[in-house]
């Protein structure tokens, strides 16, 4: 006997009664096939078979939530199984085409959707409408291999991929409307990008006033003047406002908590999720995860009842400037700031598939001390997930439904950003965050110099007796540490500065106070419950430290007019400290000589230097090829 099994995919089921008489068929199928309990699985789109109910309830899910796609032989409510017949899924009009992998992928965007009503009733899909219908969509009369949904998402993959302007998309879909007339495909690239937005993963536009003083967001979104500087939202155009609201800057945030739920929405990313509780390095004097590192284990002491559930997530931050303009003499600063998961083991974190866009700031100018004001969303964000948590379903678990909390265990930067991020000034005589107050600097020719790195050497190190460094001995020990609570102590004499850079508001400088050390901010991290008590809050970005630094030693070995540090001013400062005579310029008749230094490479050498760099060979992918930019004479 065919079971009759069209009605599991309508859509408007409150008005079907073809629907509620299959509804009801398959109730009284169901219903021998109990538990002794009276549960039974629940095949609706929420459950999808995972969990079980009783028959009310059961009733209850299906209508409110459909039938779940690919439940195609009823095995676990009476029917026999005979065959493979759940790799075909009931066409929109009762015929049957092949299994479309979007299903999956659908089933997993519904999956993540666990509200509060999750146990008791799920809420209704009827945002899903469009992608189901797309779905059992044939692209194109007689096509069964590609749904309508799966030919434009893997268009909108190839768009990303060949980096295609939105125009060159529209014009393709022209193209293929004109030579397929019966072809299922939306109109433009904004259709497009409508639909996949139901997917998730989409953002949030925040508009921003045009002096960086305030976002237009939550008791903001409906002003039209900043409240803070009184500028106005909107470009003006002889002082009036254009026909169409331009604002004049815009934020785009992108919600991380549905991003984190889809790391577990899938077994395989899911078991990945716990590979920070079981890949510790076994060796104490080796860090392979940050997860052996100090401060990650300070944390969970600090905090047991995060660390319990090793499913909690811990996410880092980077952020740094880019001109989107390349090498355009248009000068842009743009802001993205990156999430990385440190749930995920070493080799899978840092990859592009696994980084995590939250932010994406707009110039022209830097945010500078503003940073604070763009990352409001996401730390409101950071907040209820540490706070209050998501409910997620863990595709490792049997889909089972837990409370997910997230942590930001520290930044990572290079240093101009960290002061943006951290409020410690990184310019003055006070600028290394380390040392804090006891930064020994001087001021030299032009700018100011940082010394005294001999103490970090042991105290019976020679160097330490020598006085060709400042003409010094170094007896000093390694600064001291400052614990969380000096900091926080510090951070209490800090003023509260106005945002923004109008030139009557937050754009008046303002002179620190010798309290206020090179503390310009309060940092907006501090607002998160934990960040107090993190004792690595900010990391340096090594590769810019050392790039800059490289530059710099081969330019001043080579003589490099340019990039060389062995300036006039460099060899005047000698003469003025008093060290290094050799050194000194000298007036030799009316011109000033510099001497010769013999940490700089005669012709002979910087030749034979060129030469063996020109002759590096790299493995492939690890290097770009020197030999193009180096000449040899």
């Amino acid at each position: 006997m065919t079971i009759d099994k069209s009605w599991t995919t309508i859509r408007r089921r409150g008005s079907s009664n073809e629907f509620w008489n299959g509804l009801q068929h398959f109730l009284q199928m169901a219903k021998p096939f109990v538990n002794d309990r009276g549960f039974i699985k629940c095949p609706c789109r929420r459950c999808l078979n995972n969990a079980s109910h009783q028959l009310e309830e059961l009733e209850s899910h299906i209508f409110r939530n459909g039938f779940m796609f690919g439940y195609n032989q009823w095995i676990h409510h009476g029917e026999p199984a005979t065959g493979n017949a759940g790799t075909t899924v009931a066409g929109p009009s009762g015929g049957i085409h092949e299994r479309d992998e979007m299903f999956d992928v659908l089933d997993d965007i519904i999956s993540e959707d666990v509200d509060d009503d999750a146990v008791g009733g799920p809420s209704s899909n009827d945002q899903y409408d469009d992608l189901f219908a797309a779905l059992r969509s044939e692209l194109y009369p007689g096509v069964s291999s590609f749904s309508s949904l799966n030919f434009l998402v893997k268009l909108m993959h190839l768009k990303v991929l060949n980096k295609w302007t939105n125009k060159s998309f529209d014009e393709l879909l022209k193209l293929l409307k004109l030579a397929f007339p019966k072809i299922d495909l939306v109109e433009s690239h904004y259709e497009a990008k409508k639909l996949m937005t139901k997917m998730g993963l989409g953002y949030s536009s925040i508009h921003v006033c045009k002096n960086d003083c305030a976002l237009f967001w939550k008791k903001n979104s409906l002003k039209d003047t900043c409240p803070v500087c009184s500028e106005s939202r909107w470009k003006l155009q002889s002082g009036k406002r254009s026909g169409k609201n331009i604002p004049h800057k815009v934020l785009r945030y992108f919600p991380v908590g549905p991003r984190l739920k889809r790391l577990f929405a899938t077994s395989t990313t899911a078991k990945l999720m716990r590979w920070h509780s079981t890949g510790t390095s076994k060796d104490n004097d080796v860090m392979r995860h940050p997860v052996d590192g100090k401060s990650w284990q300070e944390f969970d002491k600090r905090h047991p009842q995060f660390a319990d559930d090793v499913r909690n997530v811990r996410l880092g931050l980077a952020a740094d400037e880019f001109n989107p303009f390349r090498n355009m003499s248009l000068s842009y600063s743009m802001w993205p700031v990156v999430l990385t998961t440190y749930n995920l083991p070493p080799w899978i974190c840092m990859k592009a598939e696994y980084l995590m866009l939250s932010l994406l700031i707009p110039g022209p100018q830097s945010p500078g001390k503003d940073m604070d004001v763009f990352l409001r969303p996401l730390i409101d964000e950071l907040k209820e997930l540490w706070v209050h948590g998501l409910d997620t379903r863990d595709a490792a678990s049997e889909n089972s439904v837990f409370r997910m909390r997230a942590a930001l265990l520290w930044t990572v930067n290079d240093f101009p950003a960290r002061s943006s991020l951290s409020g410690w000034s990184g310019q003055g005589y006070r600028a290394c965050p380390t040392c804090n107050e006891d930064t020994p600097s001087m001021r030299v020719i032009g700018k100011t110099a940082y010394f005294g790195h001999r103490r970090f050497l042991p105290t019976n190190h020679h160097w330490r007796s020598n006085l060709q460094f400042d003409g010094r001995t170094e007896r000093k020990r390694p600064p001291r540490r400052f614990s969380t609570t000096d900091i926080l102590e510090q951070l209490r004499r800090v003023k509260t500065g106005i945002p923004g850079k109008h030139p009557s508001y937050g754009g008046v400088k303002r002179k620190r106070g010798d309290d206020e050390l090179n503390w310009r901010k309060k940092s907006i991290f501090y607002e998160l419950p934990y960040w107090a008590t993190i004792e690595l809050k900010h990391n340096l970005d090594v590769m810019h430290i050392e790039k800059n630094v490289c530059d710099s030693l081969v330019g001043t070995l080579l003589a490099d007019p340019h990039k060389s540090k062995d300036t006039d001013n460099a060899r005047r400062d000698l003469a003025k400290l008093g060290i290094r005579h050799e050194l000194h310029l000298f007036e030799d008749g009316n011109k000033l000589m510099k001497p010769a230094a013999d940490y700089t490479f005669s012709d002979a050498n910087r030749r034979k230097f060129c030469r063996f760099i020109r002759s590096v060979k790299f493995p492939d992918s690890f290097a770009s090829n020197l030999s193009k930019n180096v000449a040899a004479e």
